[in-house]
């Protein structure tokens, strides 16, 4: 598939941006990590997405993300680079700020507007705060180019910050960066033409979406699809169709999709009508059928799987064959919450460990060795950005 920028990718599967969290706990990758992104780019996949990279180590979403600035191990990023780029593979980072839903054992969340509210609290930011953002993304993705990535791709969906901004639930300013969905967009606009031209015409530039947030009073579809129309007059390569948020009582992405099919396949249908910029599409594809569909009737450019890939790292390989076959997805009885996420996170460990054949984990222990891992990783976190060096 080509791009606007005239990259090409080599088929219409990537792997999702997820939230591995497999980095050191200092902001740098792990062996582990370094192989699980070259497994699925010997699995086929024509794009994988690192999801996130922190543009700034005060604002992680989690302590295993990786962050990108003078304090980056070169070494170990170039590693991931050359094994996640073999097979003709593209390697994009995620880049995001978590703002209001920042990991607060190593945060002082900021976002939108100051929000105190059951399960959700955190100050707001100011002006300046602000305009300091799109030189943030731009030095990020600069990074990322110079290191040797194949493009970047930009979070603004599922409650981070930029996702923030967009949504009314978070975004309650009445400056020139608050109010209508043109106001509320602004940031994300800015943030785009900055990190364009900080990475030059020729290279890749993707954003991630919500088409909802699936609460009330937040991001609706209509106003969803009139961030994509003020994303189709930018210098975009790729928007990337999600939706949900972490924000306290939000519902999954799941909930309301009887027949297990995508999850935002109408949405990305209205979306194709307003832009001319390749649509990606993520969520609920768990047949080869359904993406097979969502490519060939045009309401999509490419399908972007996760927890598919869990699975099956070689998805793609197995798709691209007329008698490819689809992956089994565990059933669990009672998980705790969070703990089927903890579980397929804990998976792709032992992916990265090329142990997944060995791997045998309920939820609940995911959970626990999980959450456990993330508490090592935080003092980490805390010892090498408490005073972060400054960006240059």
């Amino acid at each position: 598939m080509h791009l606007p920028c005239g990259a090409i990718l080599k088929n219409r599967l990537a792997k999702s941006a997820m939230s591995d969290s497999l980095g050191n706990g200092e902001g740098d990758p792990t062996e582990a990590q370094i192989r699980l992104y070259e497994r699925w780019a010997e699995g086929g996949a024509a794009l994988s997405v690192i999801g996130e990279v922190q543009v700034d180590p005060r604002y992680p979403e989690k302590p295993g993300n990786l962050v990108f600035g003078a304090h980056t191990d070169g070494r170990a990023t170039r590693s991931l680079i050359n094994r996640a780029t073999i097979e003709g593979a593209h390697i994009w980072p995620q880049l995001g700020h978590a703002g209001a839903l920042s990991h607060l054992p190593i945060s002082q969340p900021k976002g939108p507007s100051a929000l105190d509210i059951q399960g959700l609290q955190c100050s707001g930011m100011s002006a300046q705060d602000i305009q300091e953002l799109p030189d943030m993304y731009a030095r990020a993705a600069a990074y990322a180019k110079d290191a040797g990535f194949s493009g970047i791709h930009v979070h603004a969906g599922h409650g981070f910050l930029l996702s923030q901004f967009l949504s009314p639930l978070f975004n309650r300013r009445n400056d020139g960066y608050g109010g209508s969905i043109e106001a509320r967009s602004r940031i994300v606009l800015e943030v785009i033409g900055k990190v364009r031209h900080a990475v030059g015409p020729s290279f890749p530039v993707g954003i991630k979406i919500n088409s909802t947030d699936r609460l009330e009073g937040g991001l609706t579809e209509d106003d969803a699809l009139e961030v994509v129309r003020l994303l189709d007059h930018t210098p975009l390569d790729l928007i990337d169709v999600s939706g949900g948020t972490y924000f306290p009582g939000a519902k999954a992405s799941s909930e309301g999709s009887s027949d297990g099919g995508p999850y935002f396949l109408e949405f990305a249908r209205r979306a194709r009508g307003v832009t001319d910029v390749p649509l990606m599409l993520t969520g609920g594809f768990r047949r080869r059928e359904q993406a097979v569909d969502a490519v060939a009737s045009g309401d999509a450019d490419m399908v972007s799987l996760a927890r598919a890939m869990v699975l099956d790292t070689r998805l793609p390989q197995v798709w691209l064959t007329e008698e490819g076959g689809d992956p089994d997805f565990p059933i669990f009885e009672s998980p705790p919450r969070g703990g089927v996420t903890a579980w397929y996170t804990m998976r792709l460990t032992a992916l990265g460990q090329d142990e997944e054949n060995t791997f045998a984990m309920e939820p609940r222990r995911a959970l626990s060795v999980y959450e456990e891992r993330d508490a090592q990783r935080c003092i980490r976190w805390r010892r090498k950005f408490s005073h972060p060096p400054q960006a240059r």
